[in-house]
């Protein structure tokens, strides 16, 4: 039988006392950042180095006890707090800060896991470079959880997920060892890629503790527009007209439907958002340009002309300085908040060919007026890589809780289910975790799903790894 004061005791000297922490409030820790649980801790240990994150791997392998990594504490899918049995270690990796390294010939960066992304973008913005991950969380959230969830965010479209930003990492596998593969090199063909084995394993395969990242220079401008569209047939037209006029400057392209907006209005009424009920889409796109301001503004003006000309938009705001383009980026990035103070909602993270859209939110919207009258539905997201927060909120009036508990599992299935005709994907950036696990399993093809839990049983045979999230392991 495990001694856990015996454990706790040996976790106290390796990272010192302060940072074992065991009592007092841990809620920081150990509820989920949507609120929907509450998991409890053996014990919350914070390594400062690589070398103590594997000493305590080693100590709790040893013990037979599971581990959970932790970054920010920002995850939407229940994959970084501990479980209920108050058995499991809660690896907190906020000590892991640092930047360690900024490259300009390379382009690169290197830094530890626990540095939160605006103090990355931050850092090198200083240097004249940009870190273009960039998403609502990116006050609280960490470089490790981005690459453990492969995170998003709004310039996929241009830059990539957290995958495609990334060159090499610092893991220290299920066994307490260290693997350093932290080269920043863009070239290296020597065997299986192992980054990408642990990017977007949500901690179930080892903890990431650092990675080289990629950085790019900072653009002469980028300039937001706003514009309203009659419908995402429409959006999806003024996306192709954008990747032409705007080739490569084209950084974000972000749907938002007037109800999601109306949010905004209603419980955040000092944001100015435009066009206020006049369309039932709205979209905010950013260009970046790296000749200069004007140059950018000119490719804008033919864009929203020839969209104007054929009918795609029906009118636009284009920003004329910072100040109004972050308040523009505001309003998309307070959709989420003024969901939240709506009420309690059903969230969808989905992924469809960005062509097949409008056809997936005309399906679903129908079926799901049909068979739950009065939902109000919270539809935006990222349309310029197909990924969709198509977010399910109860009738006006509803208890929101018991709606949350008596149809999540139908929603869930009518939705995933068209998502599946469509060949999507039921996650999109935000992972698996433990919330979606089962149905991971009736979504991913058998093959996937048995050659996924050999590579799980490979690294981590005795399961100590994050268990529970992401894979069902008899």
């Amino acid at each position: 039988m495990m001694d856990i004061e015996a454990l706790r005791a040996t976790l106290r000297t390796l990272v010192g006392e302060a940072h074992v922490l065991t009592d007092g409030d841990l809620t920081a820790y150990e509820q989920d950042w949507r609120k929907r649980e509450r998991g409890r801790a053996l014990a919350v240990v914070r390594p400062g180095t690589t070398e103590e994150v594997a000493a305590v791997v080693k100590a709790c392998g040893a013990a037979g006890v599971s581990l959970v990594p932790q970054g920010g504490n920002t995850g939407m899918v229940v994959g970084s707090i501990p479980d209920a049995s108050g058995t499991q270690v809660l690896l907190s990796l906020q000590r892991l800060n640092r930047i360690r390294a900024i490259d300009a010939a390379n382009l690169t960066v290197t830094v530890e896991a626990g540095c939160v992304l605006q103090t990355l973008q931050e850092a090198c913005e200083k240097d004249g470079f940009l870190f273009p991950l960039s998403l609502a969380a990116e006050g609280s959230c960490t470089i490790g959880g981005n690459l453990a969830t492969n995170a998003g965010g709004t310039q996929v479209v241009r830059y990539g997920n957290t995958r495609e930003l990334c060159l090499g990492l610092e893991v220290v596998t299920a066994q307490g060892e260290v693997w350093s593969g932290l080269t920043g090199l863009r070239k290296d063909n020597t065997g299986y890629d192992l980054r990408h084995l642990f990017i977007g394993s949500e901690g179930t395969l080892g903890v990431i503790t650092a990675a080289t990242l990629r950085m790019y220079p900072l653009p002469a401008a980028q300039l937001t527009a706003f514009a309203a569209v009659p419908s995402l047939d429409a959006a999806v037209q003024l996306l192709g007209l954008a990747h032409q006029h705007l080739n490569a400057g084209l950084t974000g392209f972000e749907v938002m439907g007037d109800f999601a907006l109306g949010l905004v209005r209603k419980h955040f009424p000092q944001q100015n958002v435009p066009f206020g009920g006049m369309s039932p889409y709205c979209v905010v796109l950013e260009n970046s340009d790296h000749e200069s301001e004007s140059h950018a503004r000119e490719q804008f003006e033919r864009l929203l002309e020839a969209a104007l000309e054929q009918g795609c938009v029906l009118d636009a705001v284009v920003a004329e300085n910072i100040a109004q383009a972050r308040a523009l980026w505001h309003i998309r990035e307070s959709i989420p908040l003024a969901q939240a103070q709506e009420g309690l909602n059903i969230k969808h993270d989905i992924s469809i060919a960005v062509s097949r859209i409008p056809a997936f939110v005309t399906e679903v919207d129908a079926l799901l007026e049909q068979h739950f009258p009065g939902v109000r539905l919270v539809n935006y997201g990222h349309l310029g890589d197909g990924n969709l927060h198509y977010n399910v909120q109860a009738p006006d009036g509803a208890d929101a809780e018991a709606f949350l508990r008596d149809q999540e599992g139908p929603i869930n299935t009518l939705v995933y289910e068209v998502v599946d005709r469509f060949n999507g994907s039921i996650s999109a950036e935000h992972g698996i975790g433990s919330l979606k696990r089962e149905k991971l399993a009736h979504h991913k093809s058998p093959v996937a799903l048995n050659a996924m839990r050999a590579i799980k049983g490979a690294l981590d045979p005795k399961n100590l790894m994050n268990p529970g999230r992401v894979l069902s392991i008899e």
